[in-house]
């Protein structure tokens, strides 16, 4: 009987189509491109092989084919009648993944992994910050992530796959001293390995090691197919250490080569989410507002995200309309996010609508009420998605919404009281303080 890396029995009894089918799989959990081509492969060597149609139906999805993702599960819903229960049931959780059914698609998850563990490709959907888990809305999502993984890590040892996102996980809780042997061991197991070095990368700023993030990522970053599903992301992390180390220049052609590029091949929140985050992080630190940019996405978002549904998504799209669009538009997309949390539909609440208006107050100079609307969900920012990273803009721009008061002694609160890793951030007008460590020399004076 064949097996796959991780010694589960898979039903084709085809060596090459067994082959090919590990190759996509590898690919996809490296973020590497080629997936695709791969499951082609194992389907040509055996058209039967259900899981090599599962497969490229993700990997259809990754790179946002809806129509050929559920082309390729009916084909593997249609030939996996001879498969194992495993099987079964694995197809079972891509069934509901994409049928948009988060949290039935989850709940299987659970179960399949409580039966096989092994599952890596099964656990990929749940296992990092971007997963069901990470981006589920819910309070409690960041150490629910480690609660999850922690049981499984018996089952992979030193897996390369697996101690990235298990270590990036208790990185986001603090535990560094955990997570840095755990990320540091995957990259050596495996260097083609973009969710290590993403790992890696979010480490580095949870450390406050930005210097060491700066050098590892214009090392690691030339050896990346720009076609990579993580390569903008990854640009971005690296544009996020040039700002905390005041090179605005080293930041925008990142900006404009990578992350904000007309070619970039990440996800379309990740590209609307990085760009739309540079710019106002940028403009915290005191940098000149640079109108077309900002234009640009908005048209963008207007463009690929119409309506709300996704948190991550959803309050980057409000942090382009706040800056470049009128206040109706604003409200309307705020409205449609309380509509669904209205309708129990968004399990973040009334958070992104309440950081939303934030961003609005903050941009039409009215910090004292952008402050008002920030404090009360700072103890749940966590429900926003994404990692602590992504959050951090809204502390930031708490900060400067504090010093733009005269409020001088509650910034001063809150930097004292942020991680010690990141505790300093890019913010005009903010001087360095005990415990800070990044906070950039041009950065400590500004409008």
């Amino acid at each position: 009987m064949l097996t796959d890396r991780y010694g589960l029995a898979v039903s084709t009894t085809v060596a090459a189509a067994r082959d090919a089918y590990v190759e996509g799989v590898d690919l996809l959990l490296t973020v590497f491109p080629g997936a695709a081509a791969s499951f082609d492969r194992a389907i040509a060597a055996d058209p039967g092989f259900a899981l090599a149609h599962v497969g490229k139906a993700r990997a259809f999805q990754l790179a946002g084919n809806l129509a050929s993702m559920r082309e390729s599960l009916a084909t593997a819903l249609s030939v996996a009648d001879g498969g194992s229960a495993r099987e079964r049931s694995h197809i079972e959780v891509f069934r509901h993944l994409f049928a948009g059914q988060a949290v039935a698609a989850l709940a299987a998850i659970r179960v399949h992994v409580d039966t096989w563990p092994r599952d890596a490709f099964v656990l990929s959907l749940a296992a990092n910050q971007g997963g069901l888990i990470g981006m589920s809305g819910l309070p409690g999502r960041e150490q629910g992530l480690v609660d999850f993984l922690d049981p499984l890590a018996r089952h992979y040892g030193e897996d390369w796959w697996f101690e990235a996102h298990h270590g990036m996980a208790l990185s986001e809780i603090g535990l560094h001293d955990a997570a840095r042997p755990r990320i540091e061991r995957s990259l050596d197991r495996k260097r083609r390995n973009a969710y290590g070095a993403h790992a890696f990368a979010h480490l580095c700023y949870e450390t406050g090691e930005r210097d060491r993030g700066i050098a590892f990522m214009r090392d690691w970053l030339p050896s990346y197919d720009r076609n990579g599903g993580l390569f903008g992301h990854l640009s971005w992390h690296l544009g996020l250490f040039e700002l905390h180390a005041d090179d605005l220049e080293a930041g925008f052609r990142l900006y404009n080569d990578a992350f904000s590029a007309d070619d970039h091949r990440g996800a379309v929140h990740q590209k609307l989410s990085d760009s739309s985050s540079f710019l106002w992080r940028a403009e915290l630190a005191g940098h000149p507002r640079d109108h077309a940019r900002w234009a640009k996405l908005r048209d963008y978002a207007r463009e690929k995200i119409p309506r709300p549904g996704f948190s991550l998504a959803d309050w980057h799209v409000a942090l382009a309309f706040a800056v470049d669009s009128d206040g109706a538009e604003l409200e309307a997309w705020i409205g449609a996010i309380e509509e669904l949390a209205r309708a129990g539909r968004y399990p973040s609440g009334s958070t992104i609508p309440a950081v939303a208006r934030a961003f609005a107050a903050f941009q039409r100079g009215d910090h004292a009420a952008a402050i008002d609307l920030i404090v009360p969900m700072l103890p749940e920012r966590e429900r926003m998605g994404g990692s602590r990273a992504q959050v951090d803009l809204v502390e930031a721009t708490l900060l400067r919404a504090y010093l733009s008061c005269g409020r001088d002694a509650e910034a001063r609160r809150l930097l004292a009281a942020r991680r010690p890793g990141p505790a300093g951030l890019p913010v005009a007008g903010l001087e360095q303080a005990p415990g800070s460590t990044s906070v950039a020399p041009s950065a400590l004076h500004g409008a």
